[in-house]
């Protein structure tokens, strides 16, 4: 854990992102009742949010488990349950910080400092673990009804009001008319895909000014600002694909980006907690236009 939990979890996404492959997208399994998969879950059933979500989504592919469920050592034990023996945990992260007392030099002055840091702790997948309630364990029943599932996210979008037209060969947000542009559905090869480019569409229209005011610095297609912003659109629509229980195919058209997003990451070791938490927020922002989202963050 004296490692850099920075430079650990970049590297980690970096070898995948080398490899072609993409920790953020489609590691979820039709195999456990508790998703397929949703985000990470905690013991108690609360999902994870930002970075943690990508580091349990590559967890669960590289050791194959089907169980979005994760725990402590102690809250196994809780449990009356135990982790398996030579098991090894996974790595979350949880922001904190330290308050420091600086004294001016010339006033003698003291003033307090808070300095933000990361601290990582270990967590074990369900299927590491032995004697635990039988929920945890639980199979999939038969999916839901494919339509019901589309229209939730139908509705999911319509209530956001953006502006959202159809036509053409392709999808983007054009911020001076802030308008959200989408080739026809029909011409999509199943209506999850559709769905999830929508949702990538919709990551970037939460950048406007009106809205979160996002901005990296972009200057032209290609350079570090575009990638970033890119990648906060990819984590976004990954995150609300989740939410939204969609399982779609990755976008043949990023598959150019890995470039772009390999040299960002490799240049700056905390780009990578920046853009999910980035897409966090645009996820969170959302959800917040939802029907009744506001009044039930207030209660």
């Amino acid at each position: 854990m004296k490692a850099d939990v920075y430079e650990r979890i970049t590297g980690q996404i970096v070898s995948e992102l080398e490899k072609g492959v993409r920790p953020w997208f489609k590691p979820w399994n039709a195999e456990h009742a508790a998703g397929r998969i949703t985000r990470p879950l905690r013991g108690n059933g609360v999902p994870y949010r930002g970075i943690n979500v990508l580091m349990l989504w590559s967890e669960a592919m590289s050791k194959g488990f089907s169980a979005p469920i994760w725990m402590t050592f102690k809250q196994a034990l809780e449990l009356n349950a135990c982790v398996k023996k030579g098991e090894k945990g996974s790595l979350v992260v949880y922001a904190s910080k330290v308050t420091r007392t600086e004294v001016d030099g010339d006033s003698g002055e003291e003033t307090e400092r808070d300095i933000p840091f990361m601290k990582g702790y270990t967590v074990f997948n369900v299927e590491q673990v032995e004697g635990l309630p039988a929920q945890y364990y639980a199979k999939a029943e038969p999916k839901l009804d494919t339509v019901q599932r589309i229209d939730r996210a139908e509705s999911f979008f319509a209530a956001t009001g953006a502006s959202i037209q159809h036509g053409g060969n392709q999808a983007f947000y054009a911020m001076a008319d802030d308008r959200v542009q989408m080739p026809p559905f029909e011409s999509f090869r199943d209506a999850e895909s559709y769905y999830a480019t929508l949702a990538h569409e919709m990551t970037h229209w939460t950048r406007h000014p009106r809205r979160l005011e996002r901005d990296f610095g972009r200057k032209r297609w290609g350079d570090e600002g575009y990638a970033m912003e890119e990648l906060v659109a990819e984590l976004g629509s990954a995150f609300l694909s989740a939410d939204l229980d969609l399982t779609p195919e990755i976008r043949a058209d990023h598959a150019s980006y890995i470039g772009n997003w390999l040299k960002v990451l490799k240049d700056d070791k905390r780009a990578i907690f920046t853009a999910a938490a980035h897409a966090q927020r645009a996820a969170d922002y959302l959800h917040m236009l939802q029907p009744g989202a506001q009044q039930e963050a207030a209660e």
